[in-house]
């Protein structure tokens, strides 16, 4: 069974960083998609990166530069380096994985449970 674990989430201030991290196990082989969500209170859930076997990233515009997805295919551990962030950033981030790839981030066959972004400005 594919279970996907976060963590690394926490409160900041406006600027700082934040380095979440992904834990995957169940699996063989690799996952051809994983990547990063979220959701804020009141709002739908966005996309924010993912990456794929091929090496291929992709950012949401609301955070191309301020934040890095890197993975270690050894560990099977997903990361998420933020920087400057923003209060606009508090949401609860949630990693996903998906073998195929083929649809939204927020729609990948797995997820975790998440850990929370608070950033106060």
């Amino acid at each position: 069974q594919v279970q996907l674990v976060e963590s690394g989430g926490g409160s900041v201030q406006a600027g700082g960083s934040l380095r979440l991290s992904c834990a995957a196990s169940g699996y063989t082989g690799r996952m051809f998609a994983m990547g990063w969500f979220r959701e804020a209170l009141g709002k739908e859930r966005e996309g924010v990166a993912r990456i794929y076997t091929n090496g291929g990233i992709w950012y949401a515009d609301s955070v191309k530069g301020r934040v890095t997805i890197s993975q270690d295919n050894a560990k099977k551990t997903l990361y998420l380096e933020m920087n400057s962030l923003k209060p606009e950033d508090t949401a609860m981030y949630y990693c996903a994985a998906d073998r195929f790839g083929n649809r939204p981030i927020t729609g990948y066959n797995y997820r975790g449970q998440g850990t929370q972004v608070t950033v106060s400005s």
